[in-house]
């Protein structure tokens, strides 16, 4: 072989083996890659601008680009990467967790950072076991959740969620603690026959024959999402529902751990989504809208109580990760956190929500096949149904919401699709969450492109 064969041979090679791709991706194919982005667009290798019009999973809140928070990151960098956090704090970590409970919201007063919503989710199952330990209740060994609700896919965090489809293949290996009641998702699930209160008390029935059936003083806590994300796509609870739940976890002890990943620091309009639903939690994970995507971060926000039990007994938390409250991170994370504040970003989530809310159902409020529009704030979603007076859904195999996707895609538009809303198999749904930075004209063109995607989509 010559030497100018044996050069051509090793470029092809390597032209194959990058074309092949190395990583091993979600769907089994090869996505299109990503290089770059500026505000709510992302620029494609192919040379396509593409409006992040669902921030990913809900996660870019502040956009692509931002100079401030890639300075903040590469000063933290240069100045100390890493320190382990078994000996030490640092700078961000503290800075970050006085800004977030500033004013200690809710009595929330600690805050336990760590890399994902999984994660975050893992640290308050093990904190609020920890906590009875603590004040002598070692009995409580049971977690109370709600079905087609979503808390993150490591083995616990997805023992604790009740999304069907993504448990159903690692049932056999999930722990046992935990026990499913029904969600409050009333497009769904409300009779004819029931007003929203009588819907309400039903539920709340329902959770308390379940603190019954395990024993009220073996429950540790209930965990559920205010606004539900991916899974059943922003379906929000009736009002009282969760101050109904608040009062059955105050009078048999247990605690309320509210997953906040998806819908919390910001995405409705508040801070924290608790806050419209006139309560507040003994524990809250956080993650998505905490560092907007910049650095992976996620965390627990601790109730007083909890940490002056530990405090008082055994004095630290048995639990740790070797990157938990990572420098980098925490000072990505404490850039957006006051880029929000310093530019009043809630009152712009406020206001392009309401837009937002009035373009959808003007634009989907009559559409035959949109069942549902719903959401809060800057976090919305579309459900899709076969015939709407029945609320029937397209057959699974169909794939709805995938192909609202491609075609949204096609035009210029990400958003995030999901199926099996209702069970884990039936109905499909898709979310638009743009950034808190998104502008009226932005607004208009996403809904613009959306409406001829679910229009090229729904021909069938």
């Amino acid at each position: 072989m010559t030497a100018t064969r044996v050069v051509w041979y090793a470029c092809a090679m390597q032209t194959a083996d990058n074309d092949r791709s190395r990583v091993l991706h979600r769907s089994g194919s090869i996505p299109p890659t990503a290089v770059g982005g500026a505000g709510i667009y992302l620029h494609l290798a192919d040379g396509r601008k593409i409006i992040d019009g669902s921030g990913g999973a809900a996660v870019a809140c502040l956009g692509h680009g931002n100079r401030r928070i890639a300075d903040a990151i590469g000063r933290q960098a240069a100045r100390m990467a890493y320190a382990h956090t078994g000996t030490f704090s640092s700078e961000p970590a503290e800075a970050l967790a006085h800004i977030v409970l500033d004013g200690e919201p809710g009595g929330l007063t600690h805050a336990y950072f760590c890399s994902s919503g999984s994660e975050g989710t893992e640290a308050a199952l093990k904190l609020a076991r920890q906590y009875f330990i603590e004040i002598g209740q070692p009995q409580r060994t049971h977690f109370i959740a709600r079905r087609q609700g979503y808390h993150g896919n490591t083995l616990g965090a997805l023992a604790a969620g009740g999304n069907m489809m993504r448990r159903k293949l690692y049932e056999p290996i999930l722990a046992p603690a935990f026990r499913l009641v029904s969600p409050c998702f009333a497009y769904r699930f409300k009779r004819d026959d029931e007003s929203d209160q009588q819907y309400v008390d039903r539920l709340a029935d329902e959770l308390e024959a379940e603190f019954q059936r395990l024993g009220a003083d073996k429950v540790i806590a209930f965990i559920a999402e205010p606004v539900v994300g991916a899974t059943t796509g922003c379906v929000t609870a009736l009002p009282r529902y969760f101050r109904r739940v608040r009062e059955i976890c105050d009078r048999h002890g247990a605690l309320l751990i509210l997953d906040e990943v998806m819908c919390g620091m910001g995405r409705t309009g508040t801070m924290h989504a608790w806050e419209q639903e006139g309560i507040a939690p003994d524990l809250q994970v956080v993650a998505k809208g905490l560092g907007g995507g910049y650095q992976p971060i996620g965390g627990v926000l601790i109730g007083g109580r909890i940490v002056d039990a530990i405090g008082a007994g055994s004095g630290g938390f048995m639990h740790g990760h070797t990157y938990q409250a990572h420098p980098v991170a925490c000072a990505a994370a404490l850039e957006v956190q006051r880029i929000i504040r310093d530019d009043d970003l809630l009152g712009n989530v406020r206001t392009m929500g309401g837009r937002l809310e009035t373009a959808l159902i003007e634009r989907f409020g009559n559409h035959r096949h949109v069942g549902d529009v719903r959401g809060r704030g800057l976090f919305w979603a579309l459900e899709f149904v076969a015939d709407r007076s029945s609320k029937s859904v397209f057959d699974p195999q169909l794939k709805i919401n995938e192909r609202v996707k491609r075609e949204a895609l096609a035009r210029g538009l990400a958003i995030y699709p999901m199926g099996g809303t209702i069970d884990g198999v039936r109905g499909d749904h898709v979310i638009v969450a743009p950034p808190y930075v998104v502008t009226a004209q932005e607004i208009d063109t996403i809904v613009d492109r959306l409406g001829a995607a679910v229009d090229a989509a729904l021909v069938v």
